[in-house]
């Protein structure tokens, strides 16, 4: 299931929710441990991982650009700035599986906005299948499947 997108006020939010069959430790790991963060999204890196810290984006090139960690409670809240948005995640203990809630907030959509939808969509497919000690096939397949989906839903707002 894509990502629900909704309007409020004047910002718009994609919001993801995901039943991980693994304790909130585990996932939360994913989140904040830089050897498992790398396995999903090599480019992040946590730098200072507290309310006020950074998570720094490695852009490839050479140069990287800090992000700032907005809300952080451990085992619970993980947000912080993604570029001109923002980006948030939420777990939630439900027995011996994790709720997860990925949120991103976006002031204005933009040409490249379905592409960071498609984007965080398979980077949660990932953190599940590496919990689970599987392997998604090709994430960029997976990326071209979602895409052209996510393109749609944002052309609805941009009408």
């Amino acid at each position: 299931m894509i990502a629900y997108i909704s309007q409020i006020g004047t910002t718009y939010e994609a919001r993801y929710e995901r039943q991980i069959p693994h304790a909130v430790e585990e996932v939360w790991a994913m989140l904040t441990e830089n050897e498992k963060l790398s396995q999903w999204f090599p480019e992040l890196s946590v730098t200072d991982l507290r309310k006020g810290g950074t998570i720094q984006f490695d852009m490839g090139d050479g140069s990287t650009e800090d992000f700032t960690i907005l809300a952080y409670e451990p085992l619970t809240i993980l947000a912080f700035t993604w570029d001109h948005d923002a980006v948030r995640f939420d777990l939630e203990e439900d027995g011996s599986e994790t709720r997860l809630v990925f949120t991103e907030t976006i002031h204005a959509f933009t040409d490249h906005t379905p592409r960071d939808l498609a984007g965080w969509h398979v980077c949660l497919e990932v953190i599940e299948a590496l919990l689970n000690g599987t392997k998604l096939d090709s994430r960029k397949d997976r990326w071209n499947e979602l895409f052209p989906l996510y393109e749609t839903e944002v052309a609805k707002f941009r009408e």
